[in-house]
């Protein structure tokens, strides 16, 4: 029989205005870059002075660099080109890898690029909250320079109370984020207008000429100061992976109406105070502020990192998420922590992965300055595979020609390889945390990926085809058939689910309904309740259900299974009976995979949270069934 939808409409919420959702971007989207001044502008002019007096050619060069990038990257990238490759509405790398896979298939080139681009997001992180908030801790030793031992326990108790609160969930105060951000781009603003009147000469960094001659005098020596000041750019791809939570058009009146003027402001202000006093190099967004208004600077400093590293937490637990649902990474425990928002969640298996990799940080690293050598590898790569993922996009999808898919990009993934070569040479300093962290993640989705395939395609080839299993249980007179319903979920709904074999090999009892439940997700972000369930009839006993999700959602089977009593599924809960194939594994001596592959991914397939938890069924109605595979 021809599949059956569910067909009760959802009910959409009730948008909010395009203003609000503005404000709510600025505390979000733009915590991490809006946090950059902090130190940019500072360890650009370290790398080019090497500790002398900062000269005027340099501090115009890097101003302009600053300014430039914000242009090009965040400005005609980003908020004019990329947000444009919306995923229905969501964004993001694993957004744009979606897209790409409907345009050329599961190509495994590109699943490597997404791959690698997801990796990369995790190398960063890691390291924004370390920085942000241990630059803004340092701040305290401009008013009480013997607060520097105390510098390192405050920023470390400060990140453990920030990650201990994720559990709780962060919709309360998150309503804060936007108006505090808001007036902490307007300080900025503020304190930068204020003094460009120190030396006026600054607002000739705003012609890319001081930049362009900085890089050419300058030669090789050049690139250390180019990886600094890219760091005012690290957080740009936020504009584009929190698309789905504030849409595109808030995210660019945030940037076009607010962010970017700030930022621009405050370079040019910290430019001019140093080209009016060269001293000031050593901290010159902190020095901006009158004595008596630094204590109340530092204080705004903190809690807007915090509010930046906030911003990198849920995007990690929300990129996890995606990942999961799109089958990179084993199944993690996922608690949502909001009844009103479904982007709200939290994992806590990340959330100490990231707490631990941060406090390491902290500690090994014992500075931003130092930290800030092992920033932008990361970023500056993922930033190039989101060109590359762009264009097989703007290419293959929407059709565009070769001559204006180049035009647009190439030009961007040519500074953006300069950028990377810039942050390469960071490499020894720091810079190869970040891609040692990648690399890991790398291979760990890589085996995950690889090692599901294999299982998937050796149960195929051992399996029985459901109707033939159906035809033959038609007479039999050792079956004893009872009542009640059971649900055998299955990723092989064309083949008889091992669970239900191993029901009728061991028990010898059928069910008077039996309903094969296959779980899928797909490449959208979200489906809709009325569109998640379809049914076909086999026979009296037995019936297919197709459940289907998108990777951003809720995997509750329980609650899409409701949808489909109205399609004639008798469904209750507390009288059906769920069964479930466990799988373990043993290894082969000349598997597909090499043996540290195959330990690997069983090592894995034991930290996966449990299917009964992760589909939200009860626990008392579950009945699991065990099978042996060898990889």
């Amino acid at each position: 029989m021809s599949p059956v939808h569910a067909g009760a409409p959802g009910h959409a919420a009730k948008p909010a205005s395009t203003l609000a959702l503005a404000v709510g971007s600025v505390g979000v989207v733009y915590g991490d870059i809006g946090t950059s001044p902090l130190y940019a502008l500072r360890e650009g002019l370290a790398a080019a002075t090497h500790g002398t007096e900062a000269q005027a050619g340099d501090v115009l060069g890097i101003v302009s660099l600053l300014l430039w990038l914000l242009i090009l990257i965040a400005t005609f990238k980003y908020v004019v080109l990329i947000l444009r490759a919306d995923n229905r509405g969501e964004g993001g790398t694993l957004s744009l890898l979606a897209l790409g896979q409907r345009a050329l298939g599961t190509k495994r080139l590109l699943l490597m690029l997404g791959i690698v681009g997801t990796s990369l997001f995790f190398g960063d992180a890691i390291i924004t909250p370390a920085i942000s908030v241990l630059s803004a801790v340092e701040g305290v030793t401009l008013i009480v320079p013997s607060f520097a031992p105390y510098v390192i326990p405050v920023t470390v108790g400060i990140l453990i109370a920030l990650f201990a609160a994720q559990r709780r969930g962060t919709e309360g105060i998150s309503r804060l984020f936007g108006p505090i951000m808001l007036a902490w781009f307007a300080m900025m603003a503020i304190m930068g207008l204020r003094h460009i009147a120190d030396d006026p000469h600054i607002l000739a960094a705003f012609s890319p000429a001081p930049g362009l001659q900085f890089l050419f005098t300058h030669g090789p020596a050049a690139l250390p100061v180019l990886g600094s000041v890219f760091l005012a750019i690290t957080g740009a791809e936020a504009l584009y992976a929190d698309m789905g939570h504030f849409g595109r058009r808030p995210i660019r009146i945030a940037w076009v109406f607010v962010v970017f003027p700030a930022l621009a402001l405050s370079y040019l202000g910290q430019g001019a105070l140093v080209l009016s006093d060269p001293s000031a190099a050593r901290d010159p967004f902190f020095l901006m502020a009158p004595a008596w208004a630094l204590p109340f600077l530092v204080a705004f400093a903190t809690v807007a990192t915090v509010i930046a590293s906030q911003a990198v937490i849920t995007g990690a637990f929300s990129v996890a998420h995606q990942a999961v649902q799109l089958g990179l990474l084993p199944r993690m425990e996922v608690h949502h922590t909001s009844e009103t928002q479904l982007g709200q969640i939290y994992i806590p298996r990340m959330n100490a992965i990231l707490l631990m990799s941060v406090v390491v940080l902290v500690l090994a690293f014992g500075s931003s300055a130092n930290l800030a050598t092992a920033y932008g590898i990361a970023v500056t790569g993922e930033m190039l595979v989101t060109t590359i993922l762009a264009f097989v996009v703007y290419r293959y999808l929407w059709k565009w020609s070769v001559p204006l898919a180049l035009a647009m990009l190439a030009p961007l993934a040519v500074i953006e390889i300069g950028l990377f070569a810039a942050n390469m040479t960071k490499f020894l300093q720091g810079g190869y945390l970040p891609l040692t962290v990648a690399a890991l993640l790398v291979i760990v989705m890589a085996t995950w990926v690889r090692g599901t395939r294999i299982v998937q395609d050796k149960s195929r080839s051992e399996s029985i085809p459901l109707s033939t299993l159906i035809t033959s249980l038609e007479g039999s007179e050792n079956l004893r058939h009872v009542h009640g319903t059971a649900m055998f979920l299955t990723a092989e709904p064309v083949v008889a689910p091992p669970a239900l074999l191993h029901n009728l090999k061991h028990n010898q009892v059928l069910h008077d309904r039996n309903y094969i439940v296959t779980v899928t997700t797909t490449n959208a972000p979200h489906v809709l309740p009325a569109d998640q369930v379809v049914t076909e009839t086999i026979t009296d006993a037995f019936t297919r259900v197709f459940v289907t999700f998108g990777y951003m959602d809720d995997p509750n089977v329980p609650r899409a299974l409701a949808m489909a009593r109205k399609l004639g599924v008798k469904f209750e809960i507390m009288s059906t009976s769920f069964f479930i194939n466990r799988r373990s594994f043993k290894l082969a001596e000349k598997g597909v995979m090499p043996g540290w592959q195959q330990r690997l991914y069983a090592a894995m397939t034991k930290t996966a949270s449990n299917a009964p938890a992760y589909y939200h069924l009860p626990p008392n109605r579950v009945i699991e069934l065990g099978q042996q595979i060898v990889i």
